[in-house]
């Protein structure tokens, strides 16, 4: 769920704002009633890709390279 708040808002709860991050809540900061900012729950650093794995999945057909009409 995302929430929109003031930056003076903001500014007094922001402990309270990021303990609701943390649970996976979007908060959007705005200024004058414009978004200026969002505040998200950091990501795990995604694990590494290993190359090949994918091999046998993927099928390029013979006419790939072939003129189109």
């Amino acid at each position: 769920m995302t929430i929109m708040i003031s930056v003076g808002q903001a500014r007094i709860s922001l402990p309270r704002l990021l303990a609701r991050v943390k649970t996976g809540e979007e908060i959007v900061i705005a200024q004058a009633g414009k978004p200026v900012a969002r505040l998200l729950p950091v990501a795990d650093k995604p694990t590494r890709r290993v190359p090949g794995t994918a091999t046998g999945n993927v099928i390029i057909a013979p006419d790939f390279n072939a003129p189109l009409p």
